[in-house]
């Protein structure tokens, strides 16, 4: 199919470049116009100009950026894809953003003659780079089944949690019990380690109990070695809490962990830790 790109950051890059992979036709567009270029020279394709100029004569266009403002900026702004896409046209938005605003995208759309499929992505930049991505979509059935094996190109896991922004809010829950996990990770390698244990051992043993995630088994050794150069960022993270907050304060949600948990992150940005993986909580206690 004929698809446009728009974002290539740390994760759109390999995204795009396992749709190209697969066969697709696909025009990228990126803000840095090098990073673009550079995607170009390894995958082929071209590189559009503005997103508007992407999006002309695709058949669906993927974005993937920073939030709810450069959503917007890169879809309905005075260059953004709505404006150069052609009617029946679907849009397939990767960005972690707030629901409010999938669903006003979703209504836009249609006003437009587009569809739109909020569709953010679990398992960061090593998922990305592999084609094993969770995403998570929120939309009419209908657009996503046509769509689904397109994101296939990418995930491993494409699923319609229902309609217009529940992929968001469905990201929201993922984040959620993230930051919990976390902390309580953190906290359980830091006292092991206070309390003398060799704990590459125990990692290992309790990661085939109760205890055991994908969390435990791939960040515990590293929080032990005092590794966080790499993975999912604080300053992404604590985003991403800002909109699980927000969306609790108006669905009426209680989150004191998950509150307690972004000010620890705020701890971290403010000692200059903010791209550090989101597992360097464990920084915050003695070992």
């Amino acid at each position: 199919m004929r698809v446009a790109f728009i974002g290539l950051g740390v994760m759109g890059f390999h995204m795009a470049g396992h749709l190209a992979s697969k066969g697709h036709d696909v025009t990228v567009y990126n803000r840095t116009a090098s990073k673009a270029q550079d995607w170009v020279g390894r995958f082929g394709g071209r590189a559009a100009a503005t997103p508007a100029q992407a999006a002309r004569d695709a058949e669906i266009v993927c974005s993937c950026v920073g939030n709810d403002d450069d959503l917007r900026q890169v879809l309905t702004g005075p260059d953004g894809a709505f404006h150069g896409a052609a009617p029946g046209c679907v849009f397939i938005d990767h960005t972690t953003a707030s629901a409010n605003v999938a669903r006003e995208l979703y209504q836009e759309a249609a006003q437009r003659d587009f569809e739109f499929i909020d569709a953010p992505v679990s398992g960061g930049e090593v998922g990305a780079q592999n084609g094993v991505l969770t995403v998570m979509c929120g939309g009419d059935e209908a657009v996503f089944s046509r769509v689904q094996p397109v994101i296939a190109s990418y995930a491993r896991a494409v699923t319609r949690i229902g309609g217009p922004g529940a992929g968001q809010l469905a990201k929201m829950v993922n984040q959620i019990a993230i930051a919990g996990l976390l902390e309580g990770l953190s906290e359980a390698v830091a006292f092991g380690m206070r309390a003398g244990l060799d704990m590459p051992l125990v990692l290992d043993v309790i990661s085939k109990g109760a205890a055991g995630s994908w969390q435990l088994e791939n960040r515990g050794p590293t929080m032990v070695q005092d590794k966080f150069d790499f993975g999912f960022a604080v300053d992404w993270m604590r985003k991403d809490l800002g909109l699980c907050l927000d969306e609790a304060r108006r669905n009426g949600a209680s989150l004191p962990v998950t509150a307690l948990v972004d000010q620890f992150y705020g701890e971290l940005q403010r000692q200059g830790g903010g791209r550090g993986d989101t597992s360097s909580l464990i920084r915050r206690l003695p070992r």
